[in-house]
């Protein structure tokens, strides 16, 4: 699992690391182009799960970038951090933009996918 993400556990509840990600995103140039509320959606149809959100983000530059490198790379757009609540603490899980490039090896991505990935990361990081 280390290749495909990155996962901080942090101490902060799950409400305040929401409320971070929110607010760091914009400050390092992405945004947040969509949150999934998953507990909310499965519990609509019965399923019962403790709290957990998708944050879809994006920054358009880099986006940009990679569509021009290779169209396919759209596939795994926006990039996905995922918030859940464990026992004694909120967990924060990155797909790691490196693992896609990866899977497109002939793409040229590479560069580009490090850099997403530390900037992502470093937002963690800093609100952890």
């Amino acid at each position: 699992m280390d290749n495909l993400a990155y996962t901080v556990k942090s101490r902060k509840s799950f409400d305040e690391i929401s409320m971070l990600i929110n607010k760091a995103v914009p400050v390092h140039k992405f945004r947040v182009l969509a949150v999934h509320n998953v507990q909310e959606t499965l519990a609509e149809k019965g399923f019962k799960i403790g709290p957990m959100k998708i944050f879809e983000v994006c920054n358009a530059e880099f986006a940009y970038k990679a569509i021009k490198s290779d169209v396919n790379v759209a596939m795994f757009m926006p990039c996905k951090i995922v918030v859940r609540e464990e026992d004694d603490g909120t967990v924060m899980t990155l797909v790691r933009p490196s693992m896609i490039a990866e899977m497109l090896p002939e793409s040229g991505l590479n560069d580009l996918a490090e850099e997403v990935e530390q900037q992502l990361a470093g937002i963690i990081d800093e609100i952890k």
